[in-house]
């Protein structure tokens, strides 16, 4: 949409562990004007519709003129529909430090950590470290 002080801050990827095959894209975190996202790559089932809604937090009106010109734009002349009644949220609370863990320069640490983070309901940054060591997480 053209957000200035943007860029792609990282990529992870599959590894042997799975879900998807090895060097798949799974995650890119992007900053859109300073502001951090992450995008997950957890395929086919998980589609990304108006249903996802990313919020773009402006002080005036000024700042959200361009934002939507860029966005009518991007949409060749059409106009944006801007989002009505409740919108549905998928949340992820990832610790400080899962990214690098997962993506461990070293494939067989990174394909262990992965496989333990395929098991948890909640992730424990502590477990994911034990098994990229090759330590027993329980």
């Amino acid at each position: 949409m053209g957000f200035d002080n943007s860029r792609i801050v990282g990529v992870t990827r599959y590894n042997e562990a799975g879900p998807r095959p090895a060097g798949m894209v799974m995650t890119v975190e992007v900053e859109l004007d300073g502001q951090r996202f992450v995008g997950i790559n957890g395929g086919p089932e998980f589609t990304f519709d108006e249903a996802v809604s990313f919020p773009i937090t402006c002080d005036t009106q000024d700042e959200i003129e361009p934002l939507l010109a860029a966005a009518v734009r991007r949409r060749r002349g059409r106009p944006v529909r801007l989002a009505e009644g409740p919108l549905r949220v998928s949340w992820q609370v990832v610790p400080t430090g899962v990214a690098e863990v997962l993506d461990d320069s070293d494939p067989e640490r990174a394909r262990r950590a992965m496989a333990a983070m395929l098991g948890m309901r909640k992730i424990d940054l502590a477990v994911l470290q034990r098994a990229a060591d090759g330590l027993p997480t329980t």
